[in-house]
């Protein structure tokens, strides 16, 4: 078993804000702790310290067990890497470095085919032996089976980047889970898994004995899998931390609770210290005309030194303020019309008609094509007419396709992209892009630029550059570009996988009062209660219509 102590943590930014301030925690052997925040507050930060990637200012981990990671970017791998080199990447030290030794000493004696090539090459085998890398192979043959469905021979050297973000995930978080770590450290390990790789992931953080340090933003997931909550608040001085020492379903009560304390304790402190004020301003009138009154006034000074010096109670957490305005305009009734569309190698044709503002779940397994139909209609259908153009430079990769799909009149598709790959906002400040604007929204004045910021709970990062910011900042970025772009048709592909719950909940305002058509891919089961249809992609490769969530469907049946 494994447990991990983090104590007075302290960690400044390169420009030297403080970002974390005094984080203390511990999590238990075998407990499953959850860590939440708003975006931007350090939760990835706090685990890279964690795991040694970076140094904190001040304080100090311990911790007993070996630790597996799952990294953030586990997902978005869009690299050469294969299969085997997404294993390896999560396998303890010595297994790793053995593999790695083996794929140079293979490339090499393809390269030569000498003497000392094949030597070693042999080394490096053998070596791969003494590390148990073929016992790791037969653990590696349960895993690619369990989330690709085929042995790790014929898996190994399939591109990762051919697996789609959630089967990248499960593949990961099956080799965790499998693997000798007692420890497991997971960024955001549900982003991209449909609703069963969600299910199976909370059974699986139920059944192991492990105990797992994790981060999400997913309100069912929390509610299903944590034992404890650590929550980073930001404050003045950095985010400090906060341990509720239950399940979700306690949380935000006790949340309130505490804040409703911090508040009275806080008044209470506010009366005496003007009480205090007030006492030696008298003594100090009354002392300049009689001199019995000077001990008094000394006293006064003295107990208000005092109560300054011990300083007020612990201030309540800064709250989020996030404010999306999501105003889009009227467009045809029909907003988009199928006709036998048939996404091809993905889904059987399917027609259908979605209407000016209706809102409509997009659900289905991982690699079903839900996300290859957003993009086709982000690229305005089959024979987009120059209004149909999307609102922004997001980087649309063609969708092969049969029969058709068309926009309505006035529908400008905004996508909204699960990667939130933008290679037009990189090296750009969020100030300099709104400021300046594009082909597709008119630059903002700073005054104007900073207040939407602030409405995004972004103000503070106005200076920093887009690829800087964490997944969730980003996200809240790209919305605001939504925003100010004029979209009437809003596609979002897993919108609030990194958003905060805070945010989420902002989000799912701001849709509720746009004047125009939604449709967004999501295995987030709290964000789809607010749908009011779905367009459901099966695992038999049929799309069918239901007016409730289904969250049962199976991975697409087709050759892999």
């Amino acid at each position: 078993m494994g447990h991990i102590d983090v104590a007075n943590i302290d960690y400044f930014l390169s420009d030297g804000r403080q970002l974390l301030n005094g984080v203390n925690f511990r999590v238990s052997d075998g407990t499953k702790t959850a860590l939440i925040g708003p975006n931007g507050t350090g939760k990835t930060t706090l685990l890279r310290i964690i795991c040694q990637d970076i140094k904190a200012d001040e304080g100090a981990v311990s911790r007993s067990g070996s630790m597996g990671v799952m990294r953030q970017f586990v997902g978005q791998v869009r690299d050469e890497s294969t299969v085997r080199d997404l294993l390896l990447s999560v396998a303890s030290a010595n297994i790793a470095a053995a593999g790695k030794a083996v794929d140079a000493a293979e490339e090499a004696m393809l390269e030569r085919d000498d003497e000392p090539s094949q030597m070693a090459y042999a080394q490096a085998i053998a070596d791969w032996g003494d590390v148990g890398g073929y016992e790791m192979e037969t653990t590696w043959d349960e895993v690619t089976m369990a989330a690709m469905g085929m042995d790790f021979y014929s898996a190994q050297y399939r591109k990762a980047a051919s697996l789609s973000g959630g089967e990248q995930k499960r593949l990961v978080l099956e080799a965790l889970f499998s693997g000798p770590d007692e420890l497991l450290l997971l960024d955001e390990p549900d982003n991209y898994l449909d609703v069963p790789g969600k299910r199976w992931l909370e059974a699986k953080m139920a059944e192991s004995d492990k105990s797992v340090l994790f981060v999400s933003h997913d309100r069912e997931l929390l509610a299903n899998a944590a034992d404890r909550i650590v929550t980073l608040e930001p404050g003045i001085n950095g985010a400090s931390s906060w341990t509720h020492g239950g399940g979700f379903e306690s949380y935000v009560k006790a949340r309130e609770d505490r804040n409703a304390r911090f508040e009275e304790l806080r008044k209470r402190w506010d009366e005496e210290h003007v009480k205090l004020k007030e006492l030696v301003t008298m003594y100090k009138t009354k002392a300049a005309f009689r001199s019995d009154m000077a001990n008094r006034y000394q006293a006064a000074q003295s107990r208000l030194a005092q109560f300054l010096e011990k300083g007020p109670p612990e201030a309540l957490p800064i709250e989020q303020n996030v404010k999306m305005r999501l105003k889009g305009g009227r467009t045809a009734k029909r907003a988009i019309v199928a006709t036998k569309l048939e996404l091809t190698g993905l889904m059987k044709p399917f027609s259908a008609e979605i209407w000016f503002g209706d809102r409509v779940g997009v659900l289905g397994s991982n690699g079903s094509g839900k996300s290859h139909f957003l993009r086709l209609l982000a690229a305005g259908g089959s024979d987009p007419d120059k209004e149909h153009e999307p609102v922004s430079d997001v980087d649309i990769a063609p969708v092969p396709h049969e029969g058709s799909v068309k926009l309505g009149a006035r529908i400008r598709p905004g996508f909204f992209a699960q990667t939130h790959a933008r290679p037009d906002l990189l090296t750009r400040t969020l100030l300099d892009i709104l400021h300046r604007g594009d082909e597709h929204r008119s630059g903002l004045g700073r005054e104007a630029a900073a207040g939407a910021l602030d409405r995004y709970g972004l103000a503070s990062s106005s200076e920093q550059k887009y690829d800087s910011l964490s997944g969730g900042q980003q996200a809240r970025f790209q919305i605001l570009l939504l925003e100010l772009s004029g979209a009437t048709l809003l596609l979002l592909d897993e919108p609030t996988d990194n958003l905060d719950l805070h945010s989420a909940e902002a989000l799912e305002k701001a849709i509720d009062s746009f004047e125009g058509t939604v449709l967004a891919v999501t295995h987030d089961r709290w964000f789809a209660r607010s749908f009011d249809r779905f367009l459901v992609f099966g695992s038999d490769g049929k799309v069918y219509e239901s007016e409730a969530p289904v969250w049962d469907e199976k991975r697409v049946e087709r050759a892999r």
